[in-house]
């Protein structure tokens, strides 16, 4: 399908932006015959590109985070002659990204959460698209990033005075800190499967409110946005709700007496 036909399917302008970007990255790799890659995309920017990824049929690409589950990644566009070093697993994916550690001093711990870790960062002048995924444990952090802010990040993290006790390194991609996802377990019951009461039961609101967060466009299905309040959830959809937290439909076990709907669902935290 031609690029034009597509973006025209999209009226915000940072989707027509994200989607033209992409294009770019693949004219350029075939044209050039080098490796092109994205800043990291959050998911909803993944779910956006991928799907124009399915309409094209465009097969040279990969993504990367650093690490397995990994929220933020790099879509990676590679020319026809480099498909063999991917689909063999040959490629050195530490040519695209850096990984820091920052080892926080044990009376410092409690105050550094993922926020001050980003904040930080940010306050360097680097901009979030060149973050990936910030795994925060018990004393620090691994932090990954794009390559091309390793040398700037290396001289100026110890400037900020929230790391100034802190021990900053370099580590290898495979020595990243596996940390599993944890959820809350979370039981609701509503009258219907509508996206509004859903949100009024996660969110902890009235239906109006409910409404009002759909078209705030603070409301995620799959990582893509959501405003009509009619559309009905499933089981296994992951409903992002920016400022109250993000949801798995786990499953609709059943009906109480009235007919309600009892649903399991998994907070993640």
């Amino acid at each position: 399908m031609d690029k034009n036909l597509i973006l025209e399917k999209y009226k915000n302008p940072e989707e027509k932006l994200l989607i033209s970007k992409f294009f770019d990255k693949i004219e350029i790799a075939s044209k050039t015959n080098k490796i092109q890659t994205t800043d990291f995309l959050n998911e909803s920017e993944q779910a956006i590109l991928q799907k124009v990824i399915n309409i094209i049929k465009f097969e040279n690409y990969e993504y990367f985070g650093g690490v397995d589950n990994c929220e933020r990644k790099l879509i990676i566009v590679y020319p026809e002659k480099m498909k063999d070093i991917f689909v063999n697993k040959n490629f050195k994916y530490d040519t695209l990204i850096s990984v820091f550690r920052i080892l926080i001093p044990k009376i410092e711990q409690d105050n550094f959460k993922h926020n001050v870790y980003l904040g930080g960062i940010i306050k360097l002048g680097i901009k979030r698209e060149k973050i990936g995924d910030i795994i925060v444990y018990k004393n620090g952090a691994d932090i990954i990033v794009k390559k091309e802010t390793e040398k700037f990040l290396f001289s100026n993290l110890k400037t900020l005075t929230r790391f100034n006790n802190s021990e900053i390194s370099n580590i290898k991609i495979n020595d990243i800190t596996k940390i599993e996802k944890h959820f809350e377990d979370i039981k609701i019951i509503t009258s219907s499967l509508r996206l509004d009461n859903i949100i009024s039961e996660l969110a902890k609101t009235s239906r109006n409110k409910a409404t009002e967060i759909l078209l705030q466009e603070r409301v995620f299905i799959n990582y893509q946005n959501e405003t009509k309040n009619t559309k009905l959830v499933k089981e296994k959809d992951v409903i992002s709700i920016r400022g109250k937290g993000k949801f798995f439909i786990d499953e609709i076990v059943g009906n109480t007496k009235k007919g309600n709907f009892i649903i399991n669902v998994k907070k993640y935290v």
